[in-house]
């Protein structure tokens, strides 16, 4: 399929899906909007997608934010139904079956943040800025920034980014738990599809188990959540892979999963 706002790429059986709006530092409008969410739904049918990685067109921006010239246009009826549209394509980025790795390669505001922000793992260039400024526009986040933010960096940290609408630059989301390294720019890349083949080669269905644990952490108690974790190791231990994984460790050789 052929999408006006976003770049596909396929290596190996990890896909990147880039967002090709450079002249607009890749903000995020309707029409990028609506194809991110039909791109995840094909990615999260395609067996023969392991790793997705979200990033963006250029070096200057990841997504620099959502497209102001339609917020302006917003009253508050058609406010929430934007807000709770993109709080949809971002919660089915969050709870895709299979790992979602954002390469930050510039800024990061706004929509752009929340973007991140729903991926399982953020890698970041070293010029990377994050952001939630909707304060300097009279408004707050509304895809999911104020939630996922406040439970990734903590409450303190959180209230303090947003009511202020300050940048956090790469090494300071490093320190604070925001992403997990920092390349240079013309490395992000390529450490980012280093890190998606590692884990592409894993197994698939533990992968996608793991995923649907740490998505559980924080709907359920402590106690709700250890129990799911039993529930979905048993069934880790009736797949293929399992025998496969275990077998090739008693026989020290490297594994063969067929994710089964």
């Amino acid at each position: 399929m052929n999408y006006q706002t976003l770049l596909l790429e396929k290596k190996e059986n990890v896909t990147i899906v880039k967002i090709n709006r450079p002249d607009k530092l890749n903000a995020l409008n309707a029409v990028t909007l609506d194809e991110l969410k039909q791109v995840f739904i094909s990615l999260r049918n395609d067996e023969s997608v392991s790793v997705i990685i979200l990033t963006g067109s250029g070096e200057k921006a990841f997504v620099a934010g959502a497209d102001i010239s339609e917020i302006n246009k917003l009253d508050m009826i058609s406010a929430k139904a934007f807000a709770e549209k993109g709080q949809e394509i971002f919660y089915s980025i969050e709870n895709m079956n299979k790992p979602v790795i954002a390469a930050v390669n510039g800024f990061a505001l706004g929509g752009g943040c929340e973007l991140a922000l729903s991926c399982h793992i953020r890698l970041a260039s070293d010029n990377a800025k994050f952001g939630q400024p909707e304060v300097n526009l009279g408004i707050i986040p509304g895809y999911g920034g104020t939630q996922r933010l406040t439970r990734l960096i903590n409450s303190g940290r959180s209230a303090e980014y947003i009511f202020t609408g300050d940048m956090i630059d790469a090494n300071e989301a490093l320190r604070i738990g925001l992403v997990n390294r920092i390349y240079p720019q013309q490395e992000l890349l390529d450490k980012t599809i280093e890190l998606a083949k590692k884990i592409s080669s894993k197994g698939q269905q533990a992968i996608r188990l793991t995923l649907k644990a740490i998505n559980m952490v924080d709907q359920v108690s402590d106690t709700e959540g250890q129990k799911y974790e039993a529930s979905l190791f048993a069934i880790c231990c009736g797949t293929e892979d399992f025998k496969e994984g275990t077998s090739a460790f008693l026989e020290k050789r490297k594994p063969n999963f067929k994710n089964r």
